[in-house]
């Protein structure tokens, strides 16, 4: 077992680096006004027309005006060489009517391409961008500009993912004391995260993949396939610990802790799976490919972790850290201790775990969402340099233009002179409030379509520029309908969709991990407060989310640059808001209500299997939290450290992802998991257990714990305590 998965993730791995499929920037939503519009720019008008089909250069000459004759000349070299590359089928000089700021010292070379592979725009745009040599050789600057695939944008794994591992290292060893212990769930999860990411590599060949799947992949990927893989190795240590041999030990595990794992990763599949109904198409693809990184994580935990206990036998504990004492592993006393204690004033507990949730959750309501440019971006990175020259010589509002596209009722014939509904779409444009400039009408080869660009006065992450898209579209001019297309256009559109089918997909979540539960503890109590509890972590995560980036709470601090136009103040690099683009709680709402559904099966596992011995709820509610108490809080410990790890990355979505999970994750293993959950088993006492009679008989057998004999001889007296239907 373990050679085949050496050979499968060394495999994979290798072929995702020789023949690496393409990433996809893609968020073309069907049936919405900006798909439309993009649908009809690349019918018919031309090269450079159609989405993806344009390359903006931006110029920047800080010693003097780009109109002196040596900088001319150097311009034109560069665009002479531009013309030499292939699909590249016309290129602007930014001496043309709108391509030279006011202060001439900044300027936009346009280049229109025709029969390239748009999954390949960001190697295009780097060879565009070094064939530009010539004017940086004069001392002027020269940026990429391409709003969709800028080659900076490329989410690449590295530092983050070595940071996570090394934290999650030293939780384990403070967890285990053992060297050898500790790395059993690292080479694990590494080897898990190998394989993911080499399927995923090579799925970019057969569909579009996002490029932050691979990123999103690591995040989840590495927190669960160490999480399962302790939880396995814990149980192993304490059976090795009671002086049950190692295969028989092996054995139980895989019998009764396997199977846990395999409902806790399956609510994490169930709850990314439903991203499939959010009717963004990214979003979708986004979803069930981060769940491939989670099937690898269960398939390692149930199939190689097993190998390496049986491989390893009692040696699982050699190499113990001189300063860590003996332990058995479970780290059972202090935490059965808290749970006595809880037993002991559950009324008190669960108001005061009340009052501190709702408290964490209050900042939720002023969450601010709204897309969020390059503007807001890591200033050693050419978008965000790109962005800050066009807004200092153009107005903020060209970062965001927005392409106006009017379907034509009748077929225009004759072009001359310009027909009337041509001019009427130009004034009508021009007439509407926060629109800055509009440029002149085209006709496409058919005469069937118009197209323009307009450009409003504010910047792409301005709510006032959503106002300006709708001011647009709602025009009337008779003898065409009006499309906008665009950057803000497409984002806006993605927020009423996403908005219009979250309830669906909260509601199938919910229900489909809530009807997992049921079929794990037969249990519809238990399956119902497990959905309310991940639903209050969920609250605490948004609430964090608010206060450090919608109320702007310390968003400094998580390596956010303060936006374009801000002040260089001290208080504002640490203090400023930052919208959220609006398909990112409904990711995280997916991710998390999986993530914490894991615990939730652990715990309950635990408690379960303690009740089923001797049928007293509140030792067994004690004994329960004692026996996972040490593994959550470990499990819980790594991948907060994992997720705090990828808060470095430059890009603002993995840090909005990176807090949010954090935070919810510390705020369910501990409030949650240790206070709010056995404080309402302890007072809901047997109804915990409780299953209609004829649900009991219809419900498949398919119990968590396992059925190794130990178990069932364990249990098989206290049987009757569970199920209306066996009683």
């Amino acid at each position: 077992m373990l050679t085949v998965w050496i050979l499968l993730a060394a495999g994979l791995t290798a072929g995702s680096v020789l023949f690496p499929g393409p990433v996809s920037n893609n968020v073309a939503i069907p049936g919405t006004d900006a798909q439309r519009a993009h649908d009809l720019m690349a019918e018919g008008f031309g090269p450079g027309y159609d989405p993806g089909g344009t390359i903006q250069l931006v110029l920047y000459s800080e010693n003097g005006p780009l109109t002196s004759q040596r900088r001319v000349r150097a311009v034109n070299r560069a665009m002479d060489r531009i013309r030499e590359l292939p699909h590249v089928v016309e290129v602007m000089t930014p001496y043309r009517m709108g391509g030279l700021a006011p202060n001439m010292e900044i300027g936009l070379i346009t280049v229109k391409l025709e029969g390239h592979d748009n999954a390949k725009l960001v190697e295009t745009t780097k060879t565009i961008s070094a064939a530009a040599e010539p004017v940086r050789d004069l001392g002027i600057e020269a940026v990429p500009a391409n709003a969709g695939t800028p080659a900076d944008k490329e989410i690449k794994t590295g530092a983050s993912e070595i940071i996570g591992v090394v934290c999650a290292l030293l939780v384990l060893l403070f967890a285990f004391g053992t060297l050898v212990a500790a790395m059993v769930p690292i080479f694990a999860a590494l080897v898990s995260i190998a394989t993911g990411l080499g399927v995923i590599g090579l799925l970019g060949h057969l569909v579009d993949v996002p490029k932050q799947a691979s990123i999103m992949a690591t995040m989840i990927g590495l927190g669960v396939g160490i999480d399962y893989a302790l939880f396995l190795l814990s149980r192993h240590r304490k059976l090795l610990g009671d002086g049950v041999p190692v295969r028989e030990a092996v054995r139980r595990v895989s019998a009764s802790s396997g199977g846990a794992v395999v409902f806790a990763g399956g609510t994490v599949v169930i709850a990314l799976s439903a991203l499939m109904l959010a009717g963004f198409p990214m979003l979708r693809t986004l979803g069930w490919i981060t769940g491939i990184s989670v099937i690898c994580a269960v398939l390692t935990s149930v199939t190689l972790v097993p190998a390496l206990l049986g491989l390893l036998g009692h040696r699982v504990n050699a190499l113990r850290l001189p300063f860590m004492g003996r332990r058995r592993g479970d780290g059972s006393s202090g935490w059965a201790g808290l749970g006595n204690w809880v037993a002991r004033r559950p009324w008190g507990v669960l108001a005061l775990s009340v009052a501190v949730l709702v408290a964490l959750a209050a900042p939720a309501l002023a969450l601010k969402l709204g897309p969020i440019d390059d503007g807001y971006g890591d200033r050693g990175t050419d978008s965000r340099r790109a962005y800050e020259l066009i807004q200092a010589g153009f107005g903020p509002g060209m970062n965001g233009p927005m392409i106006v596209v009017a379907e034509l009722e009748e077929r225009v014939v004759d072009r001359e002179p310009e027909p009337a509904v041509l001019q009427a779409l130009k004034d009508r444009v021009e007439d509407v409030d926060g629109v800055r400039f509009v440029g002149d009408p085209v006709l496409n080869a058919g005469g069937t379509a118009a197209l323009l660009q307009a450009v409003p006065e504010y910047a792409p992450s301005d709510p006032r520029a959503l106002d300006v898209v709708e001011d647009v579209r709602a025009l009337r001019i008779d003898g065409a309908s009006v499309h906008v297309g665009g950057k803000v256009a497409g984002m806006a559109d993605a927020g009423n969709t996403i908005a219009e089918r979250t309830p669906l997909v909260v509601g199938v979540v919910v229900l489909l991990s809530a009807l997992l539960l049921l079929l794990a503890f037969r249990s519809p109590v238990v399956a119902i407060k497990a959905a309310l509890m991940n639903l209050i972590s969920l609250g605490a995560a948004f609430g964090a989310l608010s206060l450090v980036f919608s109320l702007g709470l310390g968003s400094g601090l998580v390596g956010m640059d303060p936006p374009v136009g801000a002040d260089d103040s001290y208080l504002t690099t640490l203090f400023f808001s930052v919208p959220i683009d609006s398909y990112i709680p409904l990711m995280l709402f997916a991710v998390l209500f999986g993530l914490s559904m894991d615990y939730e099966v652990f715990l309950l596992t635990a408690v379960r299997q303690a009740y089923l011995r001797h049928g007293d709820n509140s030792r067994a509610v004690a004994e329960g939290l004692g026996t996972t108490g040490r593994v959550i809080t470990s499990a819980a410990l790594i991948m907060v450290s994992v997720f705090v790890a990828f808060i470095a990355y430059p890009d603002p979505m993995v840090k909005i992802f990176g807090v949010g999970l954090a935070v919810a994750i510390a705020v369910d293993a501990t409030i949650i998991r240790g206070f709010l959950v056995p404080a309402t088993m302890v007072l809901l006492g047997r109804y915990n257990w409780w299953c209609p009679r004829w649900l009991d008989r219809i419900l498949p057998d398919l119990s968590v714990e396992g059925h190794d004999e130990e178990s069932m001889a364990e249990q098989e007296p206290r049987k009757e305590l569970v199920g209306a239907g066996r009683s």
